[in-house]
């Protein structure tokens, strides 16, 4: 872990997701004293923290997107995120590891499952198609079905299929 001069841990303010000058992807780790109050900054290239991070943090750009889902849904599926980043055994939650699905299998539409999302609120669509994603995948199922979307929505939402 980082030491400040005062003796004290640094704590981890924040991270940016960046580009370097020779394109690589790199993250801009802030870090703070809380005896002191003195704030540094260091770039290192993506994923390696080297003991930089004290606790499970987002980066800004993934918590950017956390705050962009309605309210009643960022908790739920924050929740899920984190659980899935503490059982790869890393600390930081990037905008990539929030946009794909927790499996490196490709998850397959039904056509009448693509029809539905696309009725979604765009707001909501692009997390809601990443947890159907990852939910099937989760499970071992290669495909999204109506009946899958229905079992998320009421995890969710609280409501089951509507009636017609």
């Amino acid at each position: 872990m980082l030491t400040c001069g005062c003796g004290r841990w640094m704590h981890t303010e924040g991270i940016e997701e960046r580009v370097g000058e020779n394109g690589a992807s790199q993250w801009f780790i802030r870090s703070e004293c809380r005896g002191c109050n003195l704030k540094v900054g260091v770039d290192v290239p993506e994923g390696q923290t080297h003991g930089l991070v004290d606790r499970l943090i987002w980066t800004d750009e993934a918590l950017h997107r956390l705050d962009r889902l309605p309210p009643y849904l960022a908790p739920l599926f924050q929740a899920d995120v984190e659980r899935h980043i503490r059982q790869e055994g890393t600390r930081v939650v990037t905008y990539e590891a929030l946009m794909r699905p927790q499996s490196a299998e490709r998850v397959e539409w039904e056509p009448e499952a693509e029809q539905r999302l696309a009725r979604v609120p765009a707001p909501v669509r692009a997390m809601a198609r990443i947890e159907l994603e990852r939910t099937a995948a989760d499970r071992g199922v290669s495909r999204v079905t109506v009946s899958l979307m229905e079992e998320v929505k009421a995890k969710y939402f609280g409501m089951g299929a509507s009636k017609t």
